[in-house]
């Protein structure tokens, strides 16, 4: 095997790696999201873990995050809560760095 196929396996397993880590930051980042929501929408106990576990599905529903900012906004609107879609959308980023960290560290 020559010199630029292992920098080839390397730069391929890094790059599994960081679509990995970033995967699970996504996730990360919708339960959280998913919990801060619960809260402000008042919801206690276990239907908190219950809300963030369906933020995390919408998720799948498509690609990128407009699924998941539907879902939430529509959800704070539908109770009461009054916030805009750029709150949320702020909320949602500062969630992703957080997670990101986090992942990072192994947490």
């Amino acid at each position: 095997m020559t010199t630029f196929d292992d920098r080839e396996q390397g730069f391929e397993k890094k790059f599994a790696l960081d679509q990995e880590q970033e995967f699970r930051a996504g996730a990360r980042r919708n339960r959280m999201l998913g919990e801060w929501a619960a809260g402000l929408m008042g919801l206690q106990g276990d239907r908190v873990a219950e809300y963030s576990r369906a933020v995390v599905k919408s998720d799948l529903e498509l690609p990128g995050d407009e699924d998941v900012l539907r879902k939430v906004f529509e959800d704070l609107k539908g109770s009461g809560v009054q916030i805009t879609e750029g709150d949320v959308r702020m909320k949602m980023a500062e969630l992703l760095a957080q997670a990101r960290e986090q992942v990072k560290a192994g947490q």
